[in-house]
């Protein structure tokens, strides 16, 4: 086959540094809009951008020619550069270190696109920390308590 074929979607999940709430009403749709714009920089198309205080979510088609390490490094280091100027208040904004990459197929993503779409309501009732371990437990991810949080 002379040509290289791909179609991976991704949840992308991952958190200011101990989900310190940075991230304002008013700075995450630029924040998100940034996020889509780096994600379709690396040739990776972005369905989606949301999240709340805490935390965000991307629903990402992974381009062929990045890993997905190496495309949520480039995700939160830009973003993070990008945000610190932006008020004052940021000037200690981190992200956490790690993240999490969940795998999805086509007939899956409209559901995900709703779920990220109402990340505000969803949070009036579930911390990140219980969303999370959710997901980790939905994909039968083993993980130490003492490592996942940082």
């Amino acid at each position: 086959m002379p040509q290289s074929l791909s179609k991976i979607l991704i949840h992308v999940i991952f958190s200011t540094k101990d989900r310190h709430p940075f991230l304002t009403q008013e700075i995450r749709p630029e924040l998100h809009a940034y996020l889509a714009t780096l994600a379709r920089n690396q040739n990776c198309e972005c369905y989606r951008s949301n999240g709340v205080a805490d935390h965000v979510h991307l629903a990402i088609g992974l381009s062929r020619t990045i890993t997905i390490a190496d495309l949520i490094k480039h995700l939160k280091t830009e973003s993070s550069k990008w945000l610190k100027p932006q008020d004052a208040t940021l000037e200690k904004f981190a992200w956490q270190k790690g993240y999490g990459a969940f795998s999805l197929g086509m007939t899956q993503l409209p559901k995900l696109l709703t779920y990220i779409d109402h990340q505000e309501e969803h949070h009036k009732t579930t911390t990140f920390q219980e969303e999370y371990r959710i997901f980790l437990d939905k994909y039968n991810i083993e993980y130490d308590e003492r490592y996942v949080w940082d």
